[in-house]
């Protein structure tokens, strides 16, 4: 046990959780090869995580010999929805918020360099942008980004920016980004981070005053005028303050 927690078994740890991270909705299975491909580590460490992973139901092996996810994650999938489920009044915010809008709304939280969707409404109209309860969406562009990093260190704002096509230089278009959101009060974004695609968005305060989640609408831009980005604004800031007040999974 104490070696593990050395360098050494930090470093095994990453890797087992790299492997898992390689699984998806669009590769729900993979073989060895594509593992070792894809990991980049030598094959037989590879096969060691693998196995460890399996031993502790982590994954599995399906009929093909290719690895799945395995039955353990199950237990831990229902935690986490547990865990994250949003309380009935909040989700009833967030179904009004659509109806009245007829936008999609999500509810985002940042985890290190991405933000993460942890609940979501779809709205009414056909042509809509969805984001998955669990999809993960870098923070280097988009109105979500710009609220989520309002109370954002230095530190992780480079590490932000680095993650970029940009690369550091994207540093100063963040802070300016920010900025202009902390004035306003939200944020937005127009085919930033996807051509045809706009969002805004709103902070959710914890009861420090923190900023803990980001709300918001997304969908095609040519809905999204600036009269309706006022609205929106609005809409999203009372809603918001009711989802403070009714008390969230992730304050801290």
């Amino acid at each position: 046990m104490a070696a593990e927690a050395g360098p050494a078994g930090m470093r095994t740890v990453q890797r087992a959780i790299d492997i898992l991270g390689l699984f998806d909705e669009s590769r729900p299975a993979l073989a060895v090869r594509e593992i070792v491909a894809a990991s980049r580590l030598p094959k037989t460490t590879v096969l060691r995580l693998l196995g460890t992973l399996r031993l502790n139901g982590l994954l599995w092996l399906d009929e093909h010999g290719r690895y799945i996810a395995g039955p353990a994650l199950l237990r831990w999938s229902r935690l986490a929805e547990q865990a994250w489920r949003l309380p009935p009044a909040a989700a009833t915010v967030l179904r009004e918020l659509a109806a009245e809008h007829k936008e999609t709304v999500h509810l985002y939280v940042r985890r290190d360099t991405q933000r993460v969707c942890i609940a979501q409404q779809e709205g009414p109209q056909t042509l809509r942008h969805v984001v998955r309860v669990g999809d993960e969406l870098p923070l280097w562009a988009g109105g979500v980004a710009k609220v989520l990093l309002l109370d954002a260190p230095e530190a992780l704002l480079l590490r932000v920016a680095e993650t970029s096509p940009y690369g550091t230089a994207h540093l100063g278009t963040l802070h300016a980004w920010i900025e202009e959101a902390r004035a306003q009060g939200y944020a937005t974004s127009h085919g930033e981070r996807e051509e045809g695609l706009s969002a805004v968005a709103v902070p959710v305060r914890g009861r420090g005053g923190a900023v803990a989640a980001a709300l918001s609408f997304g969908g095609p831009s040519t809905r999204f005028t600036e009269e309706r980005v006022r609205r929106f604004a609005e809409g999203l800031s009372a809603a918001a303050r009711e989802l403070a007040a009714a008390g969230l999974p992730f304050e801290g």
